[in-house]
């Protein structure tokens, strides 16, 4: 059975919109009463964060000084990912449809994420995408993981999964470096979509296989694929 390995945030849902709200966030607790700052519009912002600009600098960008830009990216980190914020996330429009078609042509779905159990569960049952995966189908960090750096754990789920699924033909869909690195270490093709934090650029340094739009495009891929790999 054909399989696809994908990543949550960025190939199925959009996070800008939660990074905006805890940029805003951010720079406002961290700004001085009477400062003036000058907060980027959501489009300079996620550019920047696609760029990987480093958060110091993203921080000085809306007026803030050296001191205060290392204290705003310190904030940044440890919110970003906290519950109360994943409200913002939204579902990419051609994600349900893209999982349907794939589950109807016999694709074997496995989600792989930086999400910790209870975010991706949440998120999940939020969406409606339980259906989608089964429980052994999922894989995230526990919800006392301590996380070091997303390429070094992904990679580490990667082997796990590998491990545990049976060796069927499967692609990786990620939307940064790490999922490229990840499906690259277990000899995988590696698809990166736009539809996320990284853009063309940084994601082209990695030397993906493919670099598509989104989800959708990814799908007509695969489903190519498969059929011509199928016997006649």
């Amino acid at each position: 059975m054909p399989r696809l390995i994908t990543d949550f945030d960025g190939p199925i849902v959009d996070v800008s919109e939660r990074y905006y709200q805890v940029y805003q966030y951010c720079l406002t607790t961290i700004s001085r009463p009477g400062q003036t700052i000058a907060p980027l519009t959501k489009a300079e912002f996620w550019s920047l964060k696609r760029s990987r600009i480093p958060e110091t600098q993203i921080g000085i960008s809306s007026g803030l000084d050296d001191s205060q830009a290392k204290d705003f990216a310190q904030l940044r980190r440890i919110t970003v990912h906290t519950m109360p914020y994943f409200k913002h996330d939204l579902i990419i429009p051609c994600a349900r449809v893209a999982l349907q078609k794939l589950q109807s042509r016999g694709v074997e779905l496995v989600v792989m994420t930086m999400r910790r159990t209870r975010e991706l569960d949440f998120a999940l049952s939020n969406y409606g995408l339980d259906g989608f995966f089964r429980p052994e189908q999922r894989y995230c960090l526990t919800n006392d993981y301590i996380k070091t750096q997303d390429i070094e754990d992904k990679t580490l789920l990667m082997q796990k999964a590998m491990q545990e699924l049976t060796p069927d033909q499967t692609w990786m869909l990620g939307d940064t470096e790490a999922d490229i690195l990840a499906a690259q270490s277990q000899n995988l093709p590696a698809i990166a979509v736009l539809s996320g934090i990284r853009d063309q650029t940084q994601l082209s340094a990695y030397s993906p296989n493919y670099i598509l739009d989104d989800i959708a495009a990814a799908t007509d891929l695969i489903l190519e694929q498969t059929l011509m790999s199928s016997p006649s």
